[in-house]
């Protein structure tokens, strides 16, 4: 298999080092002065062994160098693939949006924790949802434009992901947790082909601590992957998911690549690929070309 590494200016003595810990054949640094979206920094280890010993000894090193390591086949182009699907909420974005409109109630911190424990898997996401959904009750819904224009930030490297992406004829899904108001804006601002998330009830201009219409959880996520996929004609093997909480391991699952982005341990553990220091365009280095 090929070997990727990539993240900071490293010396070409510590990628080597490195990569004889997988018995790489042959090293290379990507070529990435002429992609319109690839990120530098990135090396490719050709004929390299992957096996538990040697995931084990790169998780150390990479670690240590600030390097994110991916094995992937040989020859795969990123349009091989028909479907790229997100998470939104500290994956496509920085925040975690229900803990930035807890924190206009004063209430972050409780929330917060609620969240942390919920993409740990520590507590079923519908209960963590509703315990999180209740405690705005009577918020004035402006704060939800607040969040939006105040805080919310795209993560490094979306734009460039998601421009490789639609040049090479991949439709674009964002699944979420969340919240409509949020990703509805961001499918307009994006460009984004679909999305699905939960529906806040507002009254009267107020939160009412409740949720519309069914809820957008791990098997709802996996579902909705798994339904765009037939609406565009293609096999889950197909699709690219990236996520980083317990509620996107599903999805992730059935995908042909999962991408845990600044995960939690329980999803690293189970993704194929695993972004901690790149940005989210650090994808398309596993890729031998995008046409």
């Amino acid at each position: 298999m090929n070997l990727i590494l990539q993240g900071a200016a490293t010396e070409r003595a510590e990628i080597e080092r490195i990569a004889a810990l997988a018995q790489a054949e042959s090293i290379a640094a990507l070529d990435t002065s002429t992609s319109m979206s690839a990120p530098p920094g990135a090396w490719r280890c050709a004929g390299a062994l992957r096996n538990e010993e040697t995931a084990a000894a790169l998780d150390a090193a990479c670690q240590a160098a600030k390097l994110d390591y991916a094995f992937v086949m040989p020859n795969q182009r990123l349009s091989d693939f028909k479907l790229l699907a997100m998470d939104m909420d500290s994956t496509l974005i920085t925040i975690e949006c229900i803990d930035e409109i807890a924190d206009m109630q004063g209430l972050k911190p409780q929330v917060a924790e609620i969240t942390e424990a919920a993409m740990r898997g520590e507590i079923e996401f519908r209960e963590s949802l509703a315990r999180r959904v209740a405690l705005l009750n009577g918020l004035d819904a402006a704060a939800l434009q607040r969040v939006y224009d105040e805080r919310l930030k795209l993560s490094p490297g979306a734009e460039n992901l998601l421009a490789a992406a639609k040049a090479a004829g991949l439709k674009t899904l964002l699944v979420s947790g969340g919240f409509t108001f949020f990703t509805d804006r961001i499918k307009e601002r994006l460009g984004l082909d679909y999305t699905h998330s939960n529906r806040l009830e507002i009254n009267d201009g107020k939160l009412t601590g409740r949720v519309i219409g069914g809820i957008v959880d791990a098997e709802e996520k996996k579902n909705t992957v798994l339904r765009v996929c037939r609406e565009i004609g293609a096999s889950p093997a197909q699709a690219i998911v990236m996520g980083d909480g317990a509620n996107d391991l599903a999805m992730m699952g059935v995908a042909g690549m999962s991408v845990a982005y600044r995960a939690k341990p329980v999803v690293r553990a189970q993704a194929d690929v695993a972004l901690n220091f790149t940005g989210l365009d650090g994808v398309l280095n596993l890729f031998d070309g995008v046409a």
